[in-house]
């Protein structure tokens, strides 16, 4: 499985949110939530194509994010159902180390905002668009 070396990356720093290799290249992402995959899918697609990723949390909308970019594997330490669900849909091979019914928001008294925001919706493109707007909106 060539997950093994993203995976130790993200382990060896708790600072990197997400590690990306496609090819030779491997980056190391450090922004919360979907941003930096959501970056990606816009302004670098290619990238993600058939990449392996290891990602601390994966939700719906990263999990979204990741099949329109085309990836190919994911490793995660907690995924949630939704997300594991359109991941298995789409035939992307997952690995994690949990799995939630729903993703918690930053201070574990709810929901995530984007998790709520993708609860009625499995088609990617539409969820891509709400990440987008959800987004911009925080700006």
């Amino acid at each position: 499985m060539q997950t093994s070396l993203v995976v130790e990356r993200l382990k060896s720093n708790n600072l990197i949110s997400c590690v990306i290799q496609n090819g030779d290249e491997i980056r190391e992402f450090y922004k919360r939530g979907v941003a930096d995959l959501f970056e990606l899918t816009q302004n670098n697609p290619q990238f993600l194509k058939g990449a392996s990723v290891a990602d601390k949390v994966v939700g719906k909308g990263a999990a979204a994010c990741m099949i329109f970019g085309g990836i190919r594997e994911l490793f995660t330490y907690t995924i949630s159902k939704p997300a594991l669900e359109i991941l298995h849909a789409a035939h992307i091979s997952v690995h994690y180390e949990q799995c939630v019914d729903s993703i918690q928001n930053r201070t574990q008294t709810g929901i995530c905002p984007v998790e709520q925001l993708t609860a009625d919706t499995n088609d990617i493109p539409e969820i891509i668009e709400l990440i987008r707007t959800f987004l911009h909106s925080k700006h």
